[in-house]
């Protein structure tokens, strides 16, 4: 990055008043109008468009924050469906992401500067009294280290930033006395005891009465620790230590990223994603940007940003540089394994990297931030939102998407960096996603399964500390905040913390002796004041050049008509070479594989393994022959799969004052209508049977007839309900689990099979509901009696025209529902086949994940585990041919199946197989993170 010292700087000086520019630039909060024009074509939104974009997320913010204060206050979250809080131990448990609850309004801490950002100084003055008065911080409960401290200290840190702020300005406030400080000193405190190990890492779990050794406290057995969870302290607990002037929390998390720099991969310079906190040893030794680490790297670099010390850049460029080299493969970021770091560790991303444009944009690397960007933006173009996972041909790997807020952060800076009104068009499609999918009466949900658009019964503390923070800041003029914004950094749950901390309190000694370098290229470390104009080239194409290439990444359209495999073998270009025709024996196909980056390894079983590295192909082009040529070894051992099973569908209640906003994931049955064959569904009231197991004649058919059948599961066959509620004149059946308590969100689907027995005679489409989801329809129904549902294989556009009809809806006409079909891959679903006794059956569920391969990576070909649905039953297809030079949109590739030894190949040749890696692995991998940072 070509730089340009800072007014009173010379180049290359690294002293405190050059350092200062650097930091306000680097951060990208620069003035769009300054550094770009407008993009041909692209046309600048017009103020007042941004003004009603601006005026639209304030709106949302409202519905959801009132919405927590009406329905959830004083509980941590809202559960948006069921209208209440969630208290931990009130609710069944979801595992290690309740560890983010505390029992101490997590949401309205988490939500103390987001006020004043949006502008609302009462309700923030209102909100800060309520903490003041109604949070316990002693209570006896485990919690997250990690989660407690960029939730709820950097909550408070940031409310105390902000109020301090508007007490100086001296309309509000002016009570204000540090009581939120003192709040978050005493939090500090309780966390210290998870500090108490030999390495200096923290445990993961602390409880906030008892710590961590203490007979009671229920944790201090943990052994293991995510690298983000140790790494991602030293913002909050240096702020904590300045504004108090108690250094032990600054010492405290210095020491931590001290002792994991000291463990990073010396030939690498990589970090693995868990690491043990008492030896240092490294438990997982894959390396990336996304969960489990990514908040690591953020903290290196703002920590120099907000503390000044020098050693903290060094170390984010050296682990910068790393990461550049081995796993960034534009616009892909892929984790490798840290000890071979050209091997990939797997073929998929997680959503958490939706966070690295935006710390590129810090670092002034442009071009890369705008590339992976770009490609994030397709694939939330194709799916709606972001999938928790998806494979590097875009596929959802996981389905779940919990409202993060990474990609609008992104957006942000990318926009505050460039000006390219581009970025103002991507806010607003995050807008009118979040609207249309996402908006339920009482908030917004997350999405269960962004293929469905199913909804889960949580909204996140998160997404009102961040989201709307971002898309406010994306939209706002710098008239239109009441303070400064270039004057705080945000920390990873964008709180604010005040610049000026960074000459306040310094106790620390800044220069670490004790640590060693490794020697860069000196481009590699900036030290000057970036020229902004430079920063980002003043060619108003600069952005569109870039992205371009990409629009099509997603959609897998052809760029060209065939490949260029320049030949060294012959004259020419020649035509791709394509899997069918493979021969491992055959000299020529060798020798193309090399020039695509495809390596051939003979396994000692006899089998052949292929793996391909963009990085090894001879160009870009020929790299991109051998991308489809993987794709097409795939699907090839794909359509060798002899059954698929179904995947999950949607339960959306249609009627007043839902129309269509409440979305109930469901298990399907394997009799029946098909509903996937069936895109309209079918829609109708439902009405409970009698007897209410339906094991026997329909005793109230005058009730069912043409109507939608709710009945409990148990006590006899799925099928035998099926028959006894259609020979009633039913349309449909909906079976609800008699097990109290169980949800989607906690257990896996499975789907309804047969009784043994030919089931052509059951015509009418049949669904089951787990207990917490059909208790949503019961007390639908309790409420207001007449309850329309839509059985469909998706979920369907909302009923606007009686939303605009109803007056209790009236604040949500504005926003027109156009839902598009997702895609059809589904969540892991085992098959029942018949009705046990309550507690008597457990369902059986697919483990493994659909499978794809690398994109501009390693990508492996190996026999493996299947979803054993991954496509819907009609999507296995045969082999894709090449695009020629007249196709701009061949049909998506079907490379989701299970491979099979038994792939037409040359007779003197060992066969074939598709080989991928051991999938199991990649989903004990993603539970982990999950455990850790999801």
């Amino acid at each position: 990055m070509a730089l340009s010292a800072a007014p009173g700087c010379r180049a290359g000086e690294r002293g405190p008043r050059c350092r200062r520019p650097w930091k306000l630039l680097a951060l990208g909060l620069l003035s769009a109008s300054s550094v770009l024009a407008a993009a041909p074509g692209a046309g600048a939104m017009s103020r007042e468009e941004k003004r009603r974009l601006g005026n639209q997320v304030l709106e949302m913010f409202d519905h959801a924050y009132s919405n927590y204060m009406e329905h959830a206050y004083p509980a941590d979250e809202l559960m948006p469906l069921t209208c209440r809080g969630r208290v931990r131990g009130q609710e069944p448990s979801r595992g290690d992401v309740d560890d983010a609850l505390g029992k101490f309004s997590l949401t309205l801490i988490d939500t103390l500067d987001t006020l004043v950002v949006l502008n609302k100084t009462k309700e923030f003055e209102e909100a800060v009294k309520k903490v003041i008065k109604d949070v316990n911080l002693d209570n006896d409960i485990v919690v997250s280290v990690f989660e407690t401290n960029i939730r709820v200290l950097g909550g408070l840190l940031g409310g105390h930033s902000v109020a301090i702020m508007l007490k100086e300005k001296g309309e509000y406030m002016q009570w204000y006395n540090g009581e939120l400080l003192h709040m978050a000193k005493e939090l500090g405190y309780k966390l210290l005891p998870a500090f108490n190990t030999t390495s200096g890492l923290p445990y993961p779990r602390v409880n906030l009465k008892f710590g961590v050794r203490h007979p009671e406290a229920r944790t201090g057995t943990e052994t293991d620790t995510c690298t983000a969870c140790a790494g991602t302290l030293i913002l909050e607990f240096a702020a904590l230590s300045r504004f108090t002037g108690t250094s032990i929390f600054e010492e405290y998390a210095r020491k931590a990223l001290d002792f994991i720099w000291e463990k990073r991969q010396r030939s690498s310079n990589l970090v693995g994603v868990t690491i043990n906190i008492h030896t240092g040893d490294w438990v997982r030794k894959d390396s990336g940007v996304g969960a489990g680490i990514d908040s690591y790297y953020e903290y290196l670099l703002k920590a120099y940003v907000l503390l000044g010390d020098d050693s903290f850049l060094e170390r984010f460029n050296t682990h910068y540089d790393a990461i550049m080299r081995y796993i960034s493969q534009p616009p892909l970021l892929l984790d490798v394994h840290i000890h071979k770091p050209m091997l990939n560790a797997r073929t998929w991303m997680d959503s958490l990297l939706a966070f690295f444009p935006g710390l590129q944009v810090l670092k002034g690397d442009i071009r890369p931030a705008i590339e992976t960007h770009e490609m994030l933006y397709q694939v939330i173009k194709k799916h709606n939102f972001l999938p928790e996972a998806f494979t590097t041909d875009f596929r959802v790997h996981w389905a779940q998407h919990p409202l993060r807020p990474e990609f609008a952060e992104s957006t942000y800076f990318l926009y505050k960096a460039t000006g390219d009104p581009y970025y103002l068009e991507v806010g607003k499609t995050l807008i009118e996603n979040l609207n249309k999918y996402a908006r339920v009466p009482c908030g917004f949900a997350a999405m269960k399964d962004v293929r469905t658009g199913s909804h889960e019964d949580r909204m996140d503390s998160f997404f009102l500390a961040e989201m709307f923070k971002y898309l406010y800041l994306l939209f706002a003029d710098k008239e239109d905040m009441i303070f400064d914004i270039e004057d705080y950094i945000f920390t990873t749950e964008a709180h604010l913390l005040p610049l000026w901390l960074s000459t306040t309190n310094q106790t620390i000694s800044k220069k670490n002796t004790s640590t060693e370098y490794t020697e860069l290229d000196d481009s590699n470390f900036d030290w000057t004041c970036p020229n902004t104009q430079i920063l980002f080239p003043n060619d108003p194409m600069f952005a569109q050049s870039i992205r371009e290439p990409l629009k099509n990444v997603v959609d897998k359209s052809c760029p060209r008509g065939i490949s260029r495999v320049e030949e060294s073998l012959g004259s020419g270009p020649k035509p791709p070479l394509r899997a069918r025709d493979f021969m491992a024996s055959n000299p020529e196909h060798l020798e193309i594989l090399k020039k695509m980056g495809v390596s051939l390894i003979h396994l000692k079983d006899g089998r052949v393994q292929l793996v391909q590295h963009a990085v090894q192909a001879a160009s870009s082009l020929d790299a991109e022959d051998g991308l489809r040529f993987m794709q097409e070894m795939i699907e090839l051992s794909s359509q060798q799969q002899k059954e698929q099973q179904l995947p999950p569908r949607a339960v959306q209640i249609v009627s007043h004052p839902f129309f269509g906003r409440v979305v109930l994931t469901a298990g399907p049955a394997q009799f029946g209508m098909d509903l996937s064959k069936h895109k309209a569904g079918t829609r109708g009231f439902v009405a409970t049977i009698k007897p209410y197991n339906g094991c026997s004649e329909i005793t109230n058919p005058e009730a069912v007839k043409e109507k939608i059948a709710l009945m409990q599961r148990g006590q006899c066959m799925f099928a035998e309900k099926a028959r006894n509620i259609q020979k009633a004149g039913a349309i449909g059946g909906i079976v609800i689990d008699d097990n109290e308590g169980s949800s989607s969100d906690t257990a896996p689907l499975f789907q309804m099979a047969g009784d043994g027995k030919n089931t052509d005679d059951i015509t009418i489409p049949m669904l089951f509901l787990f207990n917490k989801e059909g208790n949503i329809i019961l007390d639908a129904i309790r409420e207001y009696e007449a309850v329309e549902v839509l059985l469909s294989d998706k979920a369907k556009d909302r009923d606007l025209e009686m939303e605009n009809m109803d007056q209790k809806s009236s604040e949500n006409d504005s926003h027109k529902p156009n839902s598009e079909e997702a895609p059809s891959e589904s969540q892991d679903a085992g098959a029942v086949s018949e009705e046990p006794e309550e507690g008597g059956e457990s369902s059986a569920v697919g483990d493994s994940a659909p499978l794809s391969p690398a994109s501009a990576a390693s990508a492996s070909v190996s026999m493996a585990d299947q979803d054993p649905h991954a496509s819907g039953p009609a999507e296995t297809s045969a082999v894709e041919p090449a695009c020629t030079p007249g196709d701009s949109q061949p049909q998506e590739q079907n490379i989701q199946t299970e491979a099979s030894s038994k792939a037409h190949w040359d007779s003197k040749v060992q066969p074939m197989e598709s080989i991928l890696a051991d999938w199991n692995e990649d989903i004990e991998a993603f539970e982990m993170m999950e455990k850790d940072e999801l």
